[in-house]
């Protein structure tokens, strides 16, 4: 969909719908015409619109404007807070989208406290996501909206508003990968499919390498871990390392991200029930927010050198599958006791920490991985769970999340959860108990990220929705780490 900004006179500024949001105790938007004023004030006198919050309704045939309906949009009677001001963005979107609307227009809202640049880049960036529709795999899919334009109104036309809406975009394009990803089906979408994705971004991209480690390689150079994982399925695993240089490369080092990546997990010889087990393909949605979240950078031409390490794999329990009490040596030199394999996600993504740390020595990582179901007793599907040695790293991530409304939470990350990981015959068990299952989980990683600035998103409960048509994924949390990474410039 495009978008643009404009500052025409509304009168001649041709549309099949004019947004206007109104709140019960603030006027009427002045640049409106007198006349399309008093039509709305009669409309809302007649009892046909009271503007309480998330209130819509269609005004048709509008005076004084060259728009053939209203959209009125109602704010409540206090001003919104930006994830009330988001949640009534998608609701206004999918009525657009359900209308028989190909051009919008939307007026921006100088009463609300969200800046207007704001508005526009996080405006762009949720009607973006909310005309998302996975019909691939449909013989006879729905016909799709018809909204194919939305033009964002201020009277003071302002290229910090253009250059807004082009972020939006370019995050939203961001999300949507990472959606598609992630709701594909896991006889398509594997190991090797995913590098093959890696490549594609590395073809559109010049400033973007693609780098791609076998399962034997892997091997060779010491990934115990990822390959005690890896080697219970037919489809091999791979680690894909991406590479954006766009800016010189420094002696503080790049920024970067690490993925978990496993396409599917039936929890190895640990086996999951059945029961929602096809879930188990968006398992790989941390690597989807990988692959998301370069793309944005790779759109926005981000002035940063960032590396993105995706380390994938199937979970299968095949005859070579890792067994409960197997013990194997990490990259780092670190051994582990597998006691449970379906925490197999811990085990592919410390061997890939290790291996970004060792050869491209960044200043920061942050992983990112679906890990446990602890994290979704915790925090439900609201905010992903965000743990850091390092406070600053941490209040960056958080504050971004809260910028675009991908909100996380703080975890505590402290010693005394450690000692749960201590095994009687290796450096380390894969598990911690039951209890504080998100925590240790953390802590484990943690053990291979000790000399750099690290963080961990535990989005469990984020990374897609559950249940129904509205089961899918959610692309989440590209907007969190693009914000962070647009904030570093």
């Amino acid at each position: 969909m495009d978008f643009a900004v404009s500052n025409r006179p509304l009168e001649k500024s041709k549309a099949d719908a004019l947004i206007v949001l109104l709140s019960k105790k603030s006027d009427l938007p002045e640049a409106l015409p007198d006349s399309t004023r008093e039509h709305i004030s009669q409309f809302m006198k007649a009892g046909d619109f009271s503007a309480s919050k998330g209130q819509l309704g269609w005004l048709h045939a509008p005076q004084g404007i060259n728009a053939a309906r209203l959209l009125l949009v109602g704010t409540g009677d206090s001003p919104l807070s930006d994830h009330s001001w988001l949640s009534l963005v998608q609701k206004t979107a999918k009525a657009l989208t359900a209308a028989p609307v190909k051009q919008a227009l939307w007026l921006l809202d100088d009463a609300q406290p969200q800046a207007l640049e704001w508005q526009v880049r996080e405006g762009t960036r949720v009607v973006e996501e909310s005309t998302y529709r996975f019909d691939a795999y449909r013989s006879n899919p729905a016909p799709a909206s018809k909204l194919a334009k939305l033009t964002f109104w201020h009277a003071e036309k302002d290229a910090a508003l253009a250059k807004a809406h082009k972020t939006g975009k370019a995050v939203a394009v961001g999300v949507n990968l990472a959606r598609d990803l992630g709701n594909l089906p896991p006889n398509d979408c594997f190991p090797e499919y995913l590098s093959g994705v890696a490549r594609d971004l590395a073809k559109d991209y010049e400033k973007l390498t693609v780098k791609v480690l076998s399962q034997a390689q892997a091997e060779k150079m010491g990934m115990g871990a990822f390959h005690a994982v890896a080697k219970g399925s037919e489809r091999q695993g791979q680690i894909i390392v991406m590479e954006y240089k766009g800016a010189k490369p420094t002696k503080q080092g790049p920024v970067a991200l690490v993925g978990k990546g496993i396409t599917f997990d039936t929890g190895g010889i640990s086996l999951k029930p059945g029961a929602t087990m096809d879930e188990m393909k968006y398992d790989m949605g941390g690597a989807a927010s990988v692959f998301g979240s370069v793309k944005t950078v790779c759109e926005l031409g981000l002035p940063i050198h960032l590396v993105a390490v995706v380390a994938a794999a199937e979970n299968m329990p095949d005859g070579r599958a890792a067994r409960p009490g197997d013990i194997v040596k990490t990259l780092s030199g670190q051994t582990v006791e597998i006691l449970n394999t379906d925490a197999e996600g811990r085990l592919v993504l410390c061997d890939a920490l290790t291996y970004v740390q060792q050869k491209h020595k960044p200043h920061t990582v942050i992983d990112i991985a679906t890990l446990t179901g602890a994290c979704v007793v915790a925090l439900g599907a609201h905010a992903q769970a965000v743990y850091a040695n390092d406070d600053a790293l941490s209040e960056a991530l958080l504050t971004a999340g809260k910028e675009t409304g991908d909100r996380g939470w703080p975890m505590p990350l402290w010693d005394e959860y450690q000692s749960q990981l201590d095994s009687p015959f290796a450096d380390m068990q894969n598990i911690g108990g039951p209890k504080a299952g998100s925590i240790t989980a953390a802590c484990f990683l943690s053990r291979f990220t000790k000399d750099v600035k690290w963080a961990h998103l535990d989005i469990a409960g984020t990374a897609w929705v559950s249940g129904g048509m509205s089961k899918g994924a959610t692309g989440r949390p590209v907007p969190m780490l693009t914000r962070y990474l647009m904030n570093q410039c």
